[in-house]
């Protein structure tokens, strides 16, 4: 059964729902809606709606039910999975009028938001207030929390605190049928049935749509101390990352960066202020938080002593705020720097973080049995690794054919290691061919069967996560 195209009846539904200034078929919106930050991949919809409720939304999806019409929902297009691309057409739901955080309950430690507020706008909100919200993916300051509820993203911080799953307590989500439900409850612990929460969070947007999101927060923390070291040998600082927590060290952040990500970045954004000697390989970013500062200084003098065991350079002790910034800047910008370089696929691995040094040599021997060159960076501190597959002088046949054969060879001993295909980004579209290497049959046949019962018609997110969807 195929889905159904729009008709000039659908066009009138949807404007007599949200109005006429909402409903979006002229070329610019289209065309915005046709990609995300994956690759250089395009599928225009046939409509973009803005809908401002969860009641304007269970109406829309209700209606696309009804007409086997699909709804891909978006957030701020910063996925790098292609999660939010309307691959069969059909409607993008822009979540970006649902931008409100409805309530900060300081006694309780818990905000209740929608979707499309950016995550940088919430934390900075909750900060405010102390109260501090960890996750924060690489694009904190344009993705929206809805995205980040879809992906179950995590970000530098995901080491000591955890992903985004580790803080949502309940959701509000409109169903395929256009009913609307709560997930759980405003509690910190909950085993009154099956947990519908967590099974939304992490779901790409494939079993509803979330439209009111409540998350746990803690207590803010007063300060931070920031440190790059610098390694003369790539795999020493992925062995070193382990030997700190070994050392009974939990950093708040510790970060690996390749020389050609700190190097493309800082050209990236123009800065020349950090001096990296010919020999050095990669870098590791370590971030220590707490509120007593001179316990702060003296694990950052311990974990330094640490990594004298490895062949190191001359550690960079961040001075004041500014340079904290500017470091966490570079880190943060070093994807947008590759995709400015290149044209490039990336990957999003993972692997126990013991194995990670395993992992990057794996990386590089596929690629030099390929052909391809990598730039690698990512969350060290849990073993996610993010694999930037850059075009450089290969030639088409290559980049289109053979590279696909290298990505299932790469997911195949990533999995091999004790790891899967993707730590934070999500499976998506790009993703979906590999799923086979994760799971067995009866696995992808049980997530499968999950998704028929919350969509029988397959209308929400279709394509996505499991190749059979694609129908």
């Amino acid at each position: 059964m195929a889905y159904n195209r729009l008709t000039a009846d659908s066009i009138l539904f949807f404007e007599s729902v949200i109005g006429q200034e909402f409903v979006h078929t002229d070329t610019e919106n289209l065309s915005r809606c046709a990609s995300d930050q994956t690759e250089d991949l395009a599928f225009p919809p046939e409509v973009v709606l803005r809908p401002e409720t969860a009641a304007d939304i269970s109406r829309i999806v209700r209606y696309c039910n009804e007409h086997l019409i699909p709804v891909t929902t978006r957030g701020a297009g910063t996925g790098l999975s292609g999660g939010a691309l309307p691959v069969f057409g059909g409607v993008c739901l822009d979540t970006s009028r649902l931008n409100k955080i409805l309530k900060i309950d300081k006694r309780n430690f818990q905000v209740t938001t929608e979707p499309g507020v950016i995550t940088q706008v919430l934390q900075d909100t909750l900060h405010a207030e102390g109260l501090y919200y960890p996750p924060d993916p690489a694009s904190k300051g344009s993705c929206f929390i809805g995205g980040n509820i879809a992906e179950n993203s995590g970000g530098p911080h995901a080491v000591k605190y955890g992903v985004v799953k580790d803080y949502v307590l309940n959701l509000e989500v409109v169903m395929a049928d256009g009913s609307i439900i709560w997930t759980g409850a405003n509690v910190l612990k909950n085993a009154t049935g099956y947990n519908l929460t967590q099974l939304l969070v992490g779901s790409e947007g494939t079993l509803g749509i979330v439209t009111k999101i409540v998350l746990r927060t803690i207590p803010a923390v007063q300060y931070d101390v920031v440190m790059l070291v610098p390694f003369r040998s790539a795999a020493e600082a992925c062995e070193a990352v382990n030997a700190v927590f070994l050392a009974g060290f939990i950093p708040s952040a510790i970060e690996f960066m390749e020389r050609d990500a700190l190097d493309w970045a800082m050209q990236y954004v123009g800065d020349n202020s950090i001096k990296v000697a010919p020999d050095t390989q990669a870098h590791l970013l370590i971030e220590l938080d707490g509120n007593v500062m001179d316990e702060l200084h003296r694990d950052a003098e311990s974990i330094t002593q640490v990594l004298q065991g490895f062949d190191i350079g001359e550690v960079l002790f961040a001075d004041d705020h500014a340079q904290k910034q500017n470091l966490w800047n570079l880190r943060r910008k070093v994807g947008e720097a590759v995709k400015r370089n290149s044209t490039y696929k990336e990957e999003d691995t993972v692997v126990p973080r013991a194995e990670l040094p395993a992992l990057l040599e794996t990386v590089k021997r596929i690629g030099e049995k390929y052909g391809f060159k990598s730039v690698c960076y990512g969350h060290a501190g849990d073993g996610n690794l993010h694999v930037n597959i850059v075009k450089g002088d290969m030639d088409e046949e290559a980049w289109h054919t053979g590279l696909l054969e290298a990505i299932r060879e790469l997911f195949t001993e990533v999995v091999r290691l004790g790891g899967t295909i993707s730590g934070e980004h999500g499976i998506g579209w790009v993703q979906a061919p590999y799923m086979d290497i994760a799971f067995n049959q009866t696995v992808l046949d049980l997530m499968e069967n999950i998704k028929l019962l919350f969509d029988p018609n397959r209308i929400l997110n279709p394509g996505k996560i499991f190749k059979s969807q694609n129908r």
